[in-house]
């Protein structure tokens, strides 16, 4: 349980570490920032294809897997259809602190749950290791989302110490979706096999819908590719490292 509060905290809390060069600069360079996003996809897949997928079967089983996966990627859809995100398009002076930020952070707090539960499900495992790798993946993501969250706040002229403080408690509330997901399958161990296959889809539903897009449309499309590979190739590294 200790081990699931400090990789769930760590990983949550990279968010905050994104958000902190938004003060003191607004703006990050569209090929760092493409170079970033496909690293964190790079990782991503790593971490689902070489741990979570294999894990699950071991677990549970193909059907257990493909149910999981698919429970992941329809709820993920479901979320990006319905709630409104926020992605590294927003554009200084495009809006301001009022009803609509306050419905982006109430998405993003939403958007953070199966994240967390993903977290959560892996340190249930049976794998010690696949705790903290699907921390570190997860929290690869939540850099440059905690870097974007900055700048949408800033942008919609809230204080520096106020959007620091609205990144944390995303953060916040990853950790406590991570918690949870911790005691649902430590509580029904049947269940462990399906939740590693629901991170699985989570994660991958991330990468290609958002991260990859985002990555490969601003003319920055060769060195993304290479930082995703780059990205694939650390996650094995620290696989490797861990187990």
């Amino acid at each position: 349980m200790i081990e699931t509060l400090l990789g769930s905290f760590l990983s949550s809390m990279v968010t905050v570490l994104g958000a902190v060069p938004m003060l003191f600069v607004r703006e990050l360079s569209e090929k760092w920032k493409d170079v970033l996003v496909a690293f964190t996809a790079g990782i991503m897949v790593s971490a689902s294809a070489f741990g979570l997928v294999p894990q699950a079967i071991t677990e549970s089983g193909v059907i257990a897997l493909t149910l999981g996966l698919i429970t992941g990627v329809l709820l993920l859809d479901l979320i990006e259809n319905n709630i409104p995100h926020i992605d590294v398009e927003n554009k200084p002076g495009e809006t301001s602190m009022d009803a609509k930020t306050l419905l982006v952070l109430i998405a993003l707090f939403i958007h953070n749950i199966p994240e967390g539960l993903s977290t959560g499900f892996s340190y249930a495992s049976e794998q010690a290791s696949l705790g903290p790798m699907v921390a570190i993946a997860i929290g690869a993501q939540n850099m440059p989302e905690g870097l974007v969250l900055a700048v949408f706040l800033l942008n919609s002229k809230t204080s520096k110490l106020k959007a620091l403080a609205f990144v944390t408690l995303t953060g916040l509330m990853e950790m406590a979706s991570a918690v949870l997901g911790y005691f649902t399958a430590s509580s029904i161990r049947n269940v462990v096999g399906y939740g590693l296959a629901f991170a699985a889809g989570a994660m991958l539903y991330i990468v290609y819908k958002e991260l990859i897009p985002e990555s490969h449309g601003h003319g920055y499309e060769r060195p993304s590719t290479y930082s995703f590979i780059a990205g694939l190739l650390a996650m094995v590294y620290i696989t490797h490292l861990f187990g």
